[in-house]
């Protein structure tokens, strides 16, 4: 692969505790995503499985496991199925607007409410203001935030359930972090569901051909999600392809030592 621009520099993390796998080390490989081809840069590295934080793209290099896959659902062909059709039903009164990468105190309430309810004791618990502000606009690639309002009264917005921090890329949208009303379950069930389903469709109607969801972690609970999404793919050492039913059966493995 030629690109136009000077190959970069990489660095790895030093090992820290997995947040999916208990008694397994993480470790990332990352490099700067600076100067005037850094969008070139990250639709390169997304290709191959990084994934963008602010100004760093990164992905997993850990020593003795290889769980993390990169998965990314190939728009052209999704159909949603019986439970994913009631779900845009349900969610269709959602008024979407694609905004401006720029962070506002509504956001970072939500993330906060979203924080709180899925993931009290995670590592972005500690977030403030001015966190959240360089997360979502700290970025030098084509970035939005998608939010996703209850319907106008009288003119006025309708109250933000929903965004979704989103890199526009070469070959598809990466969605790089969502939040929502997780402790509204009741009246707005599967709302992160609805957003990827909604980016799907968006990129689907855009003539991109791939959503990119991240890492997919089989025998992780809370990554199972991302494989309800057909048809998906994941990334291995012979390069993208098709996910199939036998890839979703748990092997049991041994923990390094």
């Amino acid at each position: 692969m030629t690109a136009p621009f000077r190959f970069p520099r990489f660095f790895v993390t030093s090992p820290s505790p997995c947040p999916y796998l208990p008694g397994r080390q993480e470790r990332k490989v990352f490099t700067e995503l600076t100067g005037p081809h850094a969008i070139e840069l990250n639709d390169a590295l997304g290709r191959i499985g990084f994934r963008r934080s602010q100004g760093v793209a990164y992905r997993p290099s850990c020593a003795g496991c290889t769980a993390c896959v990169s998965v990314r659902v190939v728009t052209p062909q999704f159909v949603p199925n019986a439970t994913q059709r009631k779900l845009l039903k349900r969610h269709g009164d959602l008024q979407i607007t694609a905004c401006k990468a720029w962070a506002t105190d509504e956001q970072f309430q939500l993330l906060r409410r979203y924080l709180g309810t899925r993931h009290p004791g995670g590592g972005m618990a500690g977030m403030d203001e001015d966190d959240y502000a360089d997360m979502v606009e700290h970025s030098p690639v084509n970035s939005l935030i998608v939010e996703y309002r209850e319907p106008a009264v009288d003119g006025v917005p309708g109250r933000l359930v929903g965004a979704c921090l989103t890199d526009r890329q070469a070959d598809g949208l990466s969605m790089i972090y969502s939040f929502f009303a997780a402790d509204e379950e009741a009246t707005r069930p599967g709302l992160g569901n609805f957003i990827i389903m909604d980016h799907i469709l968006r990129a689907r109607d855009a003539g991109l051909p791939y959503v990119y969801l991240g890492y997919w972690v089989k025998g992780s609970q809370r990554m199972a999600y991302k494989t309800r999404y057909r048809p998906i793919e994941v990334l291995g050492p012979a390069g993208w392809r098709l996910l199939e039913d036998a890839d979703l059966a748990v092997v049991p493995q041994a923990v390094p030592a």
